[in-house]
């Protein structure tokens, strides 16, 4: 791309396209801009000035570049989704579809049992929650003879066998585990290939009766996009039984693992009949989660009725939940770039496990941009409004104690001297060069 070219782009508001100003095209913040004149050109039907970033980016941005570039890419694709999506600039999008289509079909992996233990181990970003609850759990549990652990997670139970280990090594008398899983109905990365839950639970036992521990699993179907009807119902029957049981030293803990930022952040009425504006350019504000009935809160609130012996809530510490499409895709870029900069350390270009990896983040990215209403499942919120809602629903904080913290440091030790991680009171958080990823919260009823 030549000077002469970029200057017959027409000019958009804000953008310099000074002699001065041309060096900066591959500059991260110059990407983040380009995007976000594309998604309000987008939002406006204007398919001219959508085709003209559309040709700038698709010269500063191959999908094979470095990690800036990668990301800029897939944010790009997610953006030409979501304009084929909402049948407006149908120019754009067959002019995508004639430069390279194949580019555009996201593929993700299914994968084995195997494959996704390894693959969850890649990275600290699953294992430190995993960590850090896991100390919360022992911590809690010890001296009861039965521990109902009711699990929210996206991997798929990859915790519990750490879990399993920890409490063989750690409590010298084992308790009766009794295991829920609530499996997701929606398809979310990381995806299991053919595997039944039924089998996977079967895995399970097996494995805990080699340490001495006795297991009993069940697993309910969880959809975040529905009435919660199925959910709440067995939730009620659990309280129940944990009410007939308290007696003879069952805890109950309920362990969340980056799955309730499925839940609609809003009632699922608002978010199907809702008609706000996505391409104002001025309103960056997300909801307050006490502004309306949220289902997030009716669920936290469900939960502390069950009188739980703890517990934790582990998540992305990240906003994906504001109604304006610019304002989302700003703070998906802000945050997004930590697992396409964390691929180039311990994945090798061209590697299968790196195409996995980042097709994955390639789904979060378009399901964040491209999706609206139900089918935009990736809603997360960050730590701080998590708190607000717990402490709503008439739970305490509690901390967790040296020896998670210290064993959390340990398990980063595997990994790349990138990541980190500190104490923001009661809490744990993950980081990497500095910047948040994750958080880890334990919670107690109030």
């Amino acid at each position: 791309m030549n000077k002469s070219q970029i200057h017959r782009v027409r000019p958009w508001p804000g953008f310099l396209t000074s002699s001065k100003e041309l060096g900066s095209f591959g500059d991260v913040n110059c990407m983040e801009q380009l995007l976000v004149h594309c998604a309000s050109a987008i939002e406006n039907n204007d398919a001219t000035l959508s085709q003209q970033i559309l040709w700038v980016l698709n010269n500063i941005a191959p999908p094979d570049g470095d990690y800036n570039q990668r990301l800029t890419w897939a944010f790009l694709r997610a953006l030409i989704v979501r304009a084929a999506k909402i049948g407006t600039c149908k120019m754009l999008t067959a002019m995508a579809t004639a430069q390279d289509y194949s580019n555009l079909v996201l593929h993700t992996h299914r994968f084995s049992v195997l494959e996704l233990a390894n693959f969850v181990d890649l990275t600290p970003w699953h294992r430190f929650g995993f960590t850090a609850s896991n100390g919360a759990i022992l911590d809690a549990v010890e001296g009861y003879s039965v521990v109902h652990i009711v699990d929210f997670s996206s991997t798929h139970c990859m915790q519990i066998p750490t879990l399993i280990e920890a409490i063989a090594t750690r409590l010298e008398v084992p308790p009766l585990l009794k295991l829920t899983v609530a499996r997701l109905t929606e398809d979310v990365p990381p995806m299991l290939d053919l595997l039944s839950y039924d089998e996977l639970g079967l895995k399970l036992v097996n494995f805990a009766r080699s340490r001495n521990i006795s297991l009993e699993f069940r697993v309910i179907p969880f959809s975040p996009s529905d009435d919660f009807a199925h959910l709440f119902g067995y939730l009620r029957v659990l309280q129940q039984q944990h009410q007939q049981l308290a007696a003879f030293a069952e805890a109950l803990i309920v362990n969340c693992q980056m799955m309730l930022h499925f839940i609609p952040d809003e009632t699922l009425d608002n978010i199907t009949t809702s008609s706000t504006p996505y391409n104002s350019l001025a309103s960056c504000s997300s909801l307050s989660p006490s502004s309306f009935s949220s289902s997030r809160s009716m669920f936290l609130k469900t939960i502390r009725r069950l009188n739980p012996t703890i517990v934790v809530l582990v998540d992305e510490d990240a906003d994906f939940t504001s109604t304006n499409l610019v304002c989302r895709l700003r703070s998906a870029f802000n945050y997004l770039w930590i697992p396409y900069d964390t691929a180039d350390t311990f994945l090798p270009r061209g590697s299968k496990q790196r195409q996995w990896y980042e097709a994955d983040i390639c789904w979060k990215i378009e399901n964040v941009i491209a999706h609206e209403g139900l089918q935009r499942v990736e809603r997360q919120e960050p730590k701080g409004r998590w708190v607000e809602r717990m402490m709503e629903a008439n739970f305490r904080a509690v901390a967790f104690g040296e020896e998670t913290a210290a064993e959390v440091k340990r398990m980063l030790d595997d990994h790349a001297a990138g990541w980190g991680s500190k104490k923001e009171e009661n809490d744990l958080l993950l980081t990497w060069k500095g910047h948040n990823v994750v958080f880890a919260t334990a919670w107690i009823p109030a």
